[in-house]
């Protein structure tokens, strides 16, 4: 019987987890990315153990990820600093790293790679490319992250959205003592650092503000993040002696808490193209791997039919994990309902364990 060509666009976690999945079960998957080499994706770095469980499920073993060790969460709002345990260790580690091992796997099971080129436009049978090429299309996995398509955008806007920045620390003796194995939450005034050793020792500072914020700073990240180092002295602690004129990561206008639930036919909405959980959650990587998962199984049964029936019932499974992740970032801004919550026996690893994407 011939198989359709299943096209996937983005060679990130989702897109080379869809494709080693639908390659291992006898089709031949296209996969287009514009990066011929893989970069260091703006992202928390964070792979929880459930994450890492759903790597090794691919055939990737834990110890060849190399991550920095993390066991505990320490969380930093009203002046306090509480630190819990870990449900079970996670680790730090880069996209970099992830994305070169993820799409090593994906060549291996012998997925078909179109490198160097960009998607510019997305229609419901076509796809339009950089180069002028357009490619009709039976079956579509997105996967293009926080990145939207023309054509298939997702819902934004807003008086004041939010951004997601990213700085790079390069490693120290200092942040090493300071950070340690535990990946840290510092909630700011407009949103809320995330922070974790990686596994080179460097240290990945993750943010999402307002919109607003970063206007007040006069545009200019950094002066930004020296703001906040002063209303949080952790922070500043950690971020130490870091140049005014360090490079950011920045991407605008993320629609977190956003779910896909509805699709055309044939396309598969993947990662942060299904569902957009808060970073400080540490659950993007493995909603990214859930949602491969979820779409090759239901592409085996139905095609390009099944499609919509995916998006229905994952956007149904990434619900909880969404609501759960919302509500904690909430408690950010209450530090007495943070201390009560780490004084609950069993309540912290709960919360912890609700944030995870179910399993099917």
């Amino acid at each position: 019987m011939c198989i359709p060509v299943p096209i996937i666009i983005g060679a990130g976690p989702a897109g080379a987890a869809v494709a080693m999945r639908l390659a291992r079960a006898g089709a031949a998957p296209l996969l287009i990315d514009r990066q011929v080499v893989p970069g260091d994706a703006l992202c928390g770095g964070f792979l929880s153990w459930a994450t890492v469980a759903q790597i090794a499920a691919l055939g990737i073993e834990p110890v060849a990820l190399g991550g920095h060790r993390i066991d505990r969460l320490a969380l930093f709002a009203g002046g306090q600093e509480i630190v819990l345990p870990l449900p079970a260790p996670g680790m730090g580690l880069s996209r970099h790293r992830l994305d070169t091992l993820l799409r090593a796997a994906a060549q291996d099971a012998g997925v078909t790679f179109r490198l160097g080129h960009a998607v510019r436009t997305l229609s419901s049978t076509t796809i339009m490319m950089d180069d002028g090429d357009a490619i009709d299309w039976d079956s579509l996995f997105l996967a293009s992250g926080k990145h939207d398509l023309r054509g298939a955008a997702r819902p934004h806007g807003g008086a004041d959205p939010e951004l997601g920045l990213r700085l790079r620390l390069p490693p120290s003796a200092t942040r090493h003592r300071l950070i340690g194995g535990r990946i840290e939450l510092h909630w700011v005034d407009g949103g809320y650092v995330g922070l974790l050793l990686q596994e080179d020792g460097s240290a990945n500072l993750c943010m999402a503000m307002r919109k607003s914020a970063l206007a007040a700073a006069g545009g200019r990240p950094m002066a930004l993040i020296a703001q906040l180092a002063d209303q949080a002295p952790a922070l500043a602690d950690r971020l130490g002696d870091v140049p005014g004129d360090a490079p950011v990561d920045a991407i605008g206008d993320v629609p977190y808490g956003w779910r896909a639930t509805t699709s055309w036919p044939g396309l598969y909405r993947l990662g942060d193209q299904a569902a957009v959980i808060p970073s400080l959650a540490g659950e993007g990587i493995g909603i990214a791997l859930a949602s491969a998962e979820a779409a090759v199984a239901q592409w085996q049964g139905a095609g390009r039919e099944g499609a919509a029936r995916y998006q229905r019932d994952f956007a149904r499974r990434a619900l909880l994990p969404l609501r759960a992740a919302a509500g904690f970032r909430a408690l950010g801004r209450r530090p007495g309902l943070l201390r009560l919550l780490a004084a609950t026996p069993g309540a912290a690893r709960l919360a912890m364990r609700l944030t995870r994407i179910a399993g099917a």
